[in-house]
């Protein structure tokens, strides 16, 4: 039995995928330590890790000192983290022993805590992986297009804050590259090399193993016989972006009082006393077993989060995609080029945008041919087990079996 140090960061999008993993790991018999925020250890204990916790909150602070309108002030946030969860980790794993590390492609310091611990590393990448041509293509823009009293100061800030972290910390930090993505001898990234951008830009050392996906728990009963056999619509924009009442009243508009059964998940910071009147035709619950709906629903109206989009491709539901920030614009932009959706804008959206654009994707059959064939490349790509596969192989050990 080997043990395994993962170390992620404090977000649904990146914890979600590996909860497979670890199951898959700890089925094959690896010991799973695994570091995040307090709130997802129930999670994370329940896929079989030994949990232990840095402070979520003084490492959203952090991450959020380094800025957020610029790519390299997100690198200075990252680099901020260092000093909350690098002690944190070392403390409590002291006098430990570990064979191998997987962390996060982003969050986590994963690269530098696998350089001080002297241990081979796995990077877990939960969103689109990003060749170092690429990110330095965004490095070079940021120097061209932004005006230097801005850009100087973030750029000598980025020095500071590199050379502090490899003076405190005894690694290597060569470029803004390695603190924004990690990377590693071998990553894995949940989705298809199909459905990655430029997928044919990265070399073997990018395993692409399709979604890792596990049924989340939720706190609400949820009669999902009220919905067989109904083909529903089903509106989620996911754990984050949530606290969107107005919207939620587009939808009403949009598709209330219709022929067609609608489940919304609202989230937990809209109330649904906030939202007036329901049609009769929707059923809107804090949380619903999103899965399980997603087997029965015909149309997906979604915020493009990672997972959320691999969850409905994977059942074969055409999507309609409303980005509302981080990578969803990118995710957007790949459901419509494989043709399995189309995308809309959150902002100056109406509610007959929104009916004539479930009309169109519900009647042009193509967009569901597409989804399907999705499905079939994303089932096909093994998720959890194949990316324990490859981790296994990786640091040179078989696969075992389970």
């Amino acid at each position: 039995m080997a043990r395994v140090l993962f170390i992620n960061g404090g977000s649904e999008g990146h914890i979600n995928p590996t909860v497979g993993v670890v199951q898959e790991l700890v089925s094959r018999g690896e010991e799973v330590v695994y570091f995040c925020i307090e709130a997802f250890r129930e999670r994370m204990e329940k896929a079989g890790a030994i949990v232990r916790t840095f402070d979520g909150q003084e490492f959203i602070k952090a991450f959020i000192a380094g800025g957020r309108t610029y790519v390299l002030e997100r690198v200075n946030g990252l680099l901020l983290t260092a000093d909350v969860v690098i002690p944190s980790v070392l403390a409590q794993i002291e006098g430990e022993r570990f064979d191998y590390v997987i962390h996060d492609s982003m969050f986590g310091c994963g690269r530098m805590i696998a350089q001080l611990l002297k241990l081979p590393a796995i990077s877990s990448c939960s969103s689109f992986a990003q060749t170092e041509v690429s990110f330095n293509g965004l490095m070079e823009s940021f120097r061209a297009e932004v005006p230097a009293e801005i850009a100087e100061p973030i750029l000598d800030r980025f020095h500071s804050l590199k050379a502090e972290a490899v003076g405190k910390y005894n690694v290597e930090i060569s470029s803004p590259y390695e603190v924004f993505c990690n990377p590693a001898p071998l990553t894995i990234v949940y989705t298809t090399r199909e459905f990655q951008p430029e997928g044919e830009a990265f070399d073997p050392s990018y395993k692409f193993v399709g979604p890792s996906l596990s049924e989340r728990s939720t706190t609400e009963d949820f009669d999902l016989a009220a919905i067989d056999g109904k083909n529903p619509i089903y509106i989620s924009l996911g754990t984050v972006f949530n606290q969107a009442a107005d919207f939620y009243k587009l939808c009403f508009e949009a598709l209330g009082n219709t022929e067609e059964t609608v489940v919304l998940s609202i989230g937990d910071k809209v109330r649904l006393s906030d939202l007036g009147a329901v049609p009769a035709n929707f059923v809107v619950r804090g949380y619903v077993p999103q899965m399980e709906v997603l087997e029965r629903a015909k149309l997906f109206i979604t915020h493009g989060g990672m997972n959320s989009a691999h969850e409905g491709l994977s059942h074969g539901v055409p999507l309609i995609v409303i980005p509302q920030s981080a990578d969803q614009p990118l995710v957007a932009g790949q459901v419509a080029r494989v043709g399995a959706g189309i995308t809309l804008p959150m902002q100056g959206l109406t509610a007959s945008q929104l009916r004539e654009a479930a009309d169109h994707v519900l009647s042009q059959p193509s967009f569901k041919k597409a989804a399907e064939k999705m499905r079939g490349s994303l089932r096909e790509a093994g998720g959890a087990r194949r990316a324990v596969d490859e981790i296994l192989e990786g640091i040179g050990r078989s696969h075992g079996g389970s």
